[in-house]
């Protein structure tokens, strides 16, 4: 059972309308856990429970647009927090569906694409993708090779993506691509397309419980109103990472909540050498240092989330809070292992899910490499990455 871990009282003020969605969000965590946790042993994507994300308004991540409730960045974080606390697949359905799909129609569609796919995608009656990473280019986003060429009345895309969440077995995929000037443009691929050949990615150690797809796109043709007219440049397709960087963070600190408060648990109820594990000095040391960063995590968090309720957030801030709390969150979870002892490779147990799950999340959205070249930047004024 969660623990509510809050030393500094830091949630203690949450408003109701954001609590609202913070409960629904704990609600479908520990409903769906041991049914998960079996899909993730399994490496099965439990498609009816990203529908239930829908049923139950927790896909916007506090995307705004008609027909979408509105979300405050609070409880955009507080829902990324509560999924991720039970399993990181279904956090990335929020992050994959809501923070990269239905935000990239939101802010760049024109009125009809938003009528036609924001409030299916925001019910998860449609699926969602995002196709911007590339086989050979994944940091390297700005070099993505794929085209779209005008011919006619239509598109012509081509080109490989790979790491699509949804890519295999969803309704429409948000494709980045070059058109003949050179701009780097979104354009909405329904993958029922002649052409989009998307094959699911497997041997993963880590979000087994959400499939990822590698893209061919071999000659997709689109109408000409298939691309979103607000995206110009590669900045757009940035400015969309940027925005669910803030939710890596709070995902972040969902997982590091998890295994501390497993690693509590266990602790207080493991008897070894005729006593609880909490009894002794080296495991109590642990503990508060677990807990010292997972504070500091909250503190990003809700820091953050404030500036962004008043239009103030910088994108580098969220780089560095994604920075901060995916390498925090990977020192949690690997005290708790160890603390866990064997017992703490089971599945049975959650941390080691946990572990693996937070691999992908230091990596997603900006490898931990890239955040600090973007954050040396920005304190520097110079470019390390030409």
């Amino acid at each position: 059972m969660p623990l509510d871990t809050d030393y500094y009282g830091l949630f203690a003020d949450v408003p109701a309308a954001d609590r609202a969605f913070w409960d629904r969000a704990r609600a479908f965590a520990e409903d769906t856990l041991d049914e998960v946790n079996e899909a993730w042993d399994k490496a099965v994507y439990p498609l009816h429970l990203a529908r239930r994300l829908g049923e139950l308004d927790l896909l916007t991540d506090g995307v705004l647009g008609p027909g979408l409730t509105p979300m405050s960045p609070l409880a955009a974080g507080l829902v990324n927090m509560e999924i991720s606390r039970g399993d990181g697949s279904m956090g990335t359905v929020v992050a994959v569906q809501g923070g990269l799909a239905l935000r990239s129609i939101a802010l760049f569609g024109s009125e009809e694409q938003k009528r036609r796919w924001l409030v299916p995608l925001a019910r998860a009656e449609k699926l969602g993708a995002f196709a911007l990473t590339e086989p050979d280019h994944g940091s390297d986003s700005v070099g993505l090779e794929t085209t779209a060429k005008r011919d006619g009345d239509e598109w012509v895309i081509t080109g490989e993506k790979k790491w699509i969440g949804n890519g295999s077995v969803g309704d429409v995929t948000v494709v980045w691509a070059r058109d003949d000037d050179g701009n780097v443009r979104g354009f909405l691929v329904e993958q029922d397309n002649p052409g989009y050949h998307a094959t699911t990615i497997t041997g993963k150690g880590s979000l087994r419980a959400i499939h990822q797809a590698r893209i061919v796109l071999d000659g997709v043709r689109v109408p000409l109103d298939a691309v979103l007219p607000g995206t110009r440049t590669f900045q757009d397709a940035a400015g969309v990472l940027f925005a669910t960087r803030l939710g890596v963070a709070w995902s972040a600190l969902g997982h590091a909540t998890a295994v501390f408060e497993a690693a509590l648990n266990y602790s207080t109820q493991r008897i070894q050498f005729g006593k609880p594990l909490a009894g002794f000095q080296l495991v109590q040391e642990r503990l508060t240092m677990m807990l010292s960063q997972l504070t500091s995590m909250q503190l990003h968090c809700l820091r953050l989330a404030a500036l962004d309720d008043a239009g103030t957030l910088r994108p580098i801030q969220a780089s560095l809070a994604k920075y901060h709390n995916t390498r925090a969150a990977r020192e949690i979870a690997a005290m708790a292992r160890d603390m866990l002892g064997g017992n703490g490779i089971l599945l049975e147990n959650h941390v080691i899910r946990h572990l693996a799950d937070i691999e992908s999340l230091h990596t997603y959205e900006g490898t931990e490499s890239v955040q600090s070249l973007l954050i040396g930047r920005d304190l520097t004024g110079l470019s390390a990455f030409r």
